[in-house]
């Protein structure tokens, strides 16, 4: 079994990314975070290519922090692509995103996300939650082994 450790944020709002990685920092969350600003470069992440031609399944992340309104490719097409793929089909999701629109949760819940999170306005509540996804996602979860024979 590969043992992933690197949490990847997906958002292209920087002051997001720096709450986020303030909220993680605060919370003694020491995972090795990788940010990327849109989705395109969130699948090239994941899937080896474009910036990332030659990372390997190593380096696959613990769990996805995944923003909606992304540039170039948004975070609902991101999941899709994700689901779809052998690799990384049972690879942690979270939508992290200010949208409160129902049917984006419907939309999400459909393409198989593994949790939804609305980002509260208050850094507080922000870190608190930042504090209980850590711990739920990164400690507490098992996920599924990954297949080797994937990667031959």
């Amino acid at each position: 079994m590969i043992e992933a450790k690197t949490i990847l944020l997906v958002e292209d709002n920087l002051d997001d990314v720096e709450l986020t990685l303030l909220a993680l920092k605060k919370n003694n969350i020491k995972n090795e975070i990788t940010v990327v600003n849109d989705g395109a470069e969130a699948l090239d992440f994941l899937f080896g290519t474009g910036n990332y031609s030659g990372h390997g399944p190593a380096t696959l992340p613990a769990i996805v922090l995944l923003d909606l309104n992304l540039p170039r490719v948004n975070g609902f097409e991101v999941l899709q692509q994700i689901r779809a793929n052998e690799r990384t089909k049972f690879l942690p999701v979270v939508i992290l995103t200010s949208s409160k629109h129902e049917q984006d949760i419907m939309d999400g819940y459909s393409l198989g996300v593994n949790s939804y999170v609305r980002k509260p306005v208050d850094f507080n509540q922000f870190a608190e939650a930042v504090r209980q996804l850590g711990l739920y996602w990164l400690l507490l979860n098992e996920s599924p082994p990954l297949k080797r024979e994937l990667y031959i």
